[in-house]
């Protein structure tokens, strides 16, 4: 209730500033209008049956507040639809091979009077079903070599068949779908950048225009006055860091003026000067890269000795493992990561040490490490004493943190530091599409619910983690090979959203994906497949495809950018690979007319 009441607001206070007319242009709102009225009605009739209902229509419509509150989303969309055409000729040529292949199969395994050779009809082709589901699962080679085996046994030209079809269907049409949706997602993703870019020059260019308070046709002046700039800083909403460059390089200027022109780009602060000869000496050293070198040898040798150790205890209990030995080691190594900390702010100083990102990690985990080791000194220097956690929890923990420590040497690594860097470029630029792979699994994961809670129920010896009753083996119960009982795969159902989540996770990695396939099929009805089979097409192929085809683009570009670069030269890279940068050979500027034409015909905007 509170929620569809802050999303009421939200929608009278929009419609209220852009007015009536524009509201009706905009599908968004008129959708968010009947979504929220629709949510209302089912809320009212949930409260009328006192919460006790099972279906809540609801459910399905909230993935949408959170689609239309995000305009990068709402262009993925579009590109999704503009793309689906293409997308759905691919698959119309899969289905088109399926089905040939799929007679094919029928009419070389067919039942014949020798039951030893209908082993192969009998478990991969005995009806057209059979033999559709069958070779659908081939197709993600999740059951080969097991759906060829029998045929092979008798005869081994029986293996042709099965490789020509997953040659054609697999490595062709697979990949050529995954070529495809690159092709034309980059192609839409392109022309939305360009005019994004538009957008903004024009917005750049008509800031300036307000700045010189002057006309439009006035624009042989391209310069401002640095006074109205720095008060138009001081009231802007922006990052810290921004607004500082901004601030320094308009106090560096000479001239009163700024050129419509002028940027700035961020640097390293500094570094400390100090008088004496002695320590300049040491200043030079330690900020010496050397210095971080060694730092890296020495995070191998403490995670080397830490493998060592866990090599010798592998076969030994908590109770009998020496844990003091690995904490006397681990207290040197520590020891020695604050030296090499302080030496570096010494070189640095605050500013110039928390400047570089490696450095905060780096900082954080080795104070965080100090404090553990603190902690265990104080807690458990008499053996018999105990905390909240065992020493041995303590220990482990102190290892993970610095094994996780040593990811310090990828800044250092140039391919490494490349793909870490595309890596997270991925989390920064591509959160419109993981946004939509969250929609796209809430509303499957509501779906499962509805059609499949508690379809499967686990025999009564087998302990899970489910809502479901215990309750007697029906029927449907198989255990052979590779099926869903014979597994254990009991922890994996519908029987609520967490477990469902992770269920179709395991589907869209088609690892042992007809196994659950084939169980809630036996269990429920044959219909079920096709929910397992729309989930496989949305998520394996078109947003897996879609995530290759962006991380090669992505990765290309930053490839291409760091060919001839040094090692320190990748990290600058990392803040040039905005979605708009990665297509900036393609773009076009738009020309001084073309801004000027377009800011006399902007409706909301009067130079005059």
């Amino acid at each position: 209730m509170v929620c569809l009441i802050i999303f009421s607001f939200d929608l009278a206070v929009k419609s209220y500033l852009i007015g009536w007319e524009e509201f009706r242009k905009s599908k968004w709102l008129v959708g968010y209008t009947v979504v929220i009225s629709f949510s209302i009605i089912d809320w009212v009739l949930s409260v009328s049956m006192v919460c006790d209902e099972k279906l809540r229509i609801r459910r399905l419509l909230r993935p949408f507040f959170l689609l239309q509150n995000s305009s990068l989303m709402k262009k993925t969309l579009k590109c999704i639809k503009r793309t689906l055409p293409e997308i759905a000729s691919v698959i119309l040529l899969l289905a088109l091979h399926l089905c040939l292949f799929t007679m094919i199969g029928m009419l070389l395994f067919a039942k014949t009077e020798d039951p030893k050779k209908n082993e192969e009809w009998r478990l991969h082709f005995r009806t057209m079903p059979d033999s559709l589901t069958s070779l659908l699962v081939l197709l993600t080679t999740a059951n080969n070599p097991d759906v060829m085996i029998p045929a092979y046994s008798l005869n081994r030209a029986y293996s042709i068949f099965f490789v020509a079809f997953s040659v054609i269907g697999t490595y062709c049409l697979m990949n050529l779908l995954t070529a495809i949706i690159y092709n034309q997602f980059r192609g839409y993703l392109l022309m939305s950048v360009q005019t994004s870019i538009i957008r903004r020059r024009l917005g750049i260019r008509a800031a300036f225009q307000v700045l010189t308070c002057k006309g439009a046709q006035q624009a042989a002046e391209e310069h401002v006055l640095l006074d109205s700039v720095l008060r138009v800083m001081s009231r802007v909403q922006m990052k810290s860091y921004y607004r500082a460059a901004i601030t320094t390089v308009s106090a560096n200027l000479t001239h009163t003026h700024i050129h419509r022109h002028t940027h700035t780009h961020g640097h390293h602060p500094p570094l400390p000067q100090y008088n004496s000869p002695v320590l300049q000496r040491l200043q030079v050293v330690f900020s010496h890269y050397y210095l971080t070198i060694l730092g890296n040898a020495v995070a191998l040798a403490n995670v080397m000795c830490i493998c060592t150790i866990l090599v010798l205890n592998s076969e030994k209990s908590i109770a009998e493992r020496d844990n003091y030995i690995m904490e006397i080691i681990n207290l040197c190594f520590i020891l020695y990561y604050m030296f090499e900390m302080c030496v570096k702010i010494f070189a640095f100083g605050w500013r110039g040490y928390l400047s570089y990102r490696n450095n905060i990690f780096d900082g954080f985990l080795t104070i965080l490490l100090l404090v553990l080791q603190i902690t265990i000194y104080v807690t458990y220097r008499n053996p018999s004493s105990h905390g909240v956690m065992s020493l041995w929890e303590m220990v482990r923990l102190v290892n993970m943190l610095i094994v996780f420590r040593f990811l310090r040497i990828i800044p250092d690594i140039k391919l490494m530091a490349l793909v870490a860097s595309t890596l997270l470029d991925l989390l920064k630029n591509l959160r419109a599409f993981a946004g939509i792979l969250v929609v796209v699994y809430y509303v499957y994961a509501v779906f499962g619910i509805w059609l499949f809670e508690g379809a499967i129920k686990p025999p009564p010896e087998i302990s899970v983690l489910s809502n479901t009753t215990m309750e007697n083996i029906t029927s449907n119960f198989s255990m052979e090979c590779g099926t869903y009982e014979q597994l254990g795969y009991w922890p994996n159902n519908f029987d609520d959203f967490a477990v469902t989540i992770i269920l179709l996770y395991d589907v869209m990695i088609v690892n042992n994906w007809q196994a659950f396939m084939d169980a809630y099929s036996r269990y429920t009805t044959e219909w079920a497949k096709i929910y397992f089979v729309s989930w496989w097409l949305t998520s394996s192929v078109m947003w897996v495809n879609l995530f290759v085809a962006l991380i090669l683009e992505n990765f290309i570009y930053k490839w291409d950018r760091s060919h001839s670069c040094s090692v320190t030269d990748v990290e600058k890279i990392r803040y040039e690979s905005s979605v708009q940068l990665i297509f900036k050979e393609q773009i076009q500027e738009p020309t001084e007319e073309e801004l000027l034409c377009q800011l006399h015909q902007h409706p909301h905007l009067d130079l005059h």
